[in-house]
């Protein structure tokens, strides 16, 4: 009789092994854990193909780096990982996050420099924000009027778990019957929402928050390259709350699901309050290009499970 697969429903790589996702655990004293020192990236496979893989593991990369830390391992490796933990989990649709953390200095030193920057990564079952049968009638979305965390404190493209100001956004969101929530910038325009940026459309014309009071989204530009290829003009600019509730469509970009329509901002009707024509386009043609293997890496599953870290 096969033994079960231990890695079934998930699998974490901690402190250099693989392990099932309910025995994964980060040390308490990581100042990854204490002091939210930490990045991270996602991304997702689909159809037992990555989907940008490599422009993810550049991403993640750069981030750390600007935090400056030292990956214990280098990108051909980290990627070797990645692919081992879908390969071991069975999984053809997973969500995939790589994170790196302070990890923590000799007991009794605050001195930063001193900490053992640490690799962790895990594989779970795809996440949806919304699934497939809830995005023809969308999502309802709560303008907070909480702040981003500005640039000036913590640089916008870099993938942190600085999520209280989105926490408390969306604790707001749900005591209003909404599904999700965005927060604003310094200014009260558009900043994003947690784990997606915001594309608002009317006239045909799509707007999206400038560069710098956002996540550099991968999706988002993915987003990008598809307009192109419609010939849809993209304006990064300031989104005002208002323009937002006013136009014609509104969705958000994100690695768990693609595009989604927003039907609903603050209780008032987007559009005919279904997913527009805009917002269509662009998901199907998402969808469309990465089964026909756009940007992917495939899983070969029945590759033998050689990988073993040092």
């Amino acid at each position: 009789m096969t033994e079960p697969n231990p890695f079934a429903s998930g699998i974490a790589f901690c402190e250099d092994r693989f392990v099932p996702i309910d025995d994964a655990k980060i040390p308490m004293l990581d100042w990854g854990f204490l002091r939210s020192d930490a990045v991270q990236d996602t991304v997702s496979v689909f159809d037992g193909a990555f989907f940008r893989l490599e422009d993810h593991l550049m991403r993640f990369e750069r981030n750390w780096t600007k935090l400056r830390m030292r990956c214990p391992h280098d990108r051909d490796t980290v990627h070797a990982i990645l692919i081992e933990a879908v390969r071991r989990t069975g999984l053809r649709e997973a969500y995939v996050q790589m994170l790196m953390t302070r990890g923590r200095a000799p007991v009794g030193s605050r001195d930063v420099r001193l900490a053992q920057n640490k690799f962790w990564m895990f594989c779970i079952p795809y996440v949806w924000i919304a699934r497939p049968e809830q995005k023809e009638h969308g999502l309802s979305m709560h303008v907070s009027g909480i702040q981003r965390i500005p640039k000036e404190s913590v640089d916008p493209t870099i993938k942190h778990y600085h999520w209280l100001d989105f926490q408390m956004a969306l604790m707001e969101g749900y005591d209003r019957g909404a599904d999700t929530c965005a927060v604003i910038d310094k200014d009260g325009n558009i900043s994003e929402g947690p784990g997606f940026n915001i594309f608002a459309v009317k006239d045909g014309r799509v707007v999206t928050p400038p560069d710098d009071v956002c996540l550099d989204g991968m999706t988002r530009d993915t987003v990008f390259k598809l307009a192109g290829e419609t010939n849809l003009h993209v304006s990064k600019r300031a989104l005002t709350p208002d323009e937002m509730r006013a136009a014609d469509e509104v969705f958000i970009s994100t690695t768990g699901g693609g595009v989604i329509a927003i039907t609903r901002v603050d209780g008032r009707q987007i559009g005919a309050g279904q997913a527009g024509p805009v917002t269509k386009r662009i998901d199907g043609l998402y969808w469309q290009k990465r089964k026909a293997g756009w940007y992917a890496t495939p899983v070969d599953y029945r590759a033998p499970l050689r990988f073993e870290p040092a």
